[in-house]
Formats: structure tokens, sequence, C-alpha cells
């Protein structure tokens, strides 16, 4: 690691601690030539996700967007905030746990669509009507009829 003030290669570590919920290491430094003490971070390198959207763009992956869904579709439902969050991280932990650096946007509606399933059925038909763009009543009338479906067998 170059000294930030004299630029010499050689620095020596006097101290290391694991920070950020163990995923970086503090490390506290000096140069071994002008006596420099400074702070260096490291942290693992985190896979950048790319969105392939229905139209075939691309960009960037936004977790805020599916907390902005996600909060509109629970509105004014007994679901906290730390709950929604809970769920964007499951999501997000199952798309980085791929190791694949480009999701579609269907397979993320899909995940979206599963945890609210499992959650309130209220804010999963929410979703679920803009989600999937119902057409017509009858598309609408046929979710709610599987979603009675599944909670009958459960």
């Amino acid at each position: 690691m170059k000294c930030p003030k004299c630029d010499q290669r050689d620095t020596k570590v006097l101290e290391s601690r694991i920070s950020n919920e163990g995923r970086s290491v503090r490390r506290r430094r000096v140069c071994t030539k002008c006596h420099h003490r400074f702070t260096t971070y490291e942290k693992q390198e985190e896979l950048t996700l790319q969105v392939k959207k229905r139209d075939g763009t691309f960009d960037v992956f936004n977790r805020e967007k599916i907390i902005s869904a996600l909060s509109m579709a629970c509105r004014k439902r007994n679901i906290s905030i730390d709950q929604i969050e809970s769920m964007v991280a499951g999501i997000e932990a199952h798309l980085r746990g791929n190791g694949e650096r480009t999701v579609t946007s269907q397979k993320i509606g899909d995940l979206v669509m599963k945890k609210l399933r499992q959650t309130d059925h209220v804010a999963y038909v929410r979703f679920a009507s803009i989600y999937k763009d119902f057409k017509d009543p009858e598309e609408f009338l046929r979710e709610l009829k599987d979603l009675k479906d599944v909670r009958e067998l459960t």
C-alpha cells in the first residue's frame, strides 16, 4: 500500500479490525519512510448486478426501486418497513448468491411476488395487478382464484 503523503510503497500494518458487520477490514498503517499514519479499508468485491428489462435494455440493480414498489403494495397493511427491508435483503441475497451478473426484471418480479404471497395476500394482489399488467377483470379474478386455491390447500 502506497503512503498517501510520500508515495513510498513500503508501509507497515499497525492494527487490523473487522468492521461493517464483517464485510471489511480496517487497517491502521504507518509509512516506513516518513512515518505518516493512515487508515485503509479492505472489502470484499461486490458483484454488480445488471437488470435486463422487458424491452431489452439494461439497468443497474437498484434495491430502492424494489423497496418503493413493496411500500406501495403494502400501504395501509400491517407490514413494517423492517419487514419490507428484510424481504428485499432476501431477494438481493438470492440474486447475488446465484453468481450471475445479469438478471431479468421478470425474475426479480417473480421473487417479489413469492415473498409477498408468503407475507400478505392483499399486498400480493396489489403488486400482481401492476406487475402482471392485467388487461381485464377476468385475469384479475383468475389470480384471486389461484390465491384462494393455494390458501385452501394450506
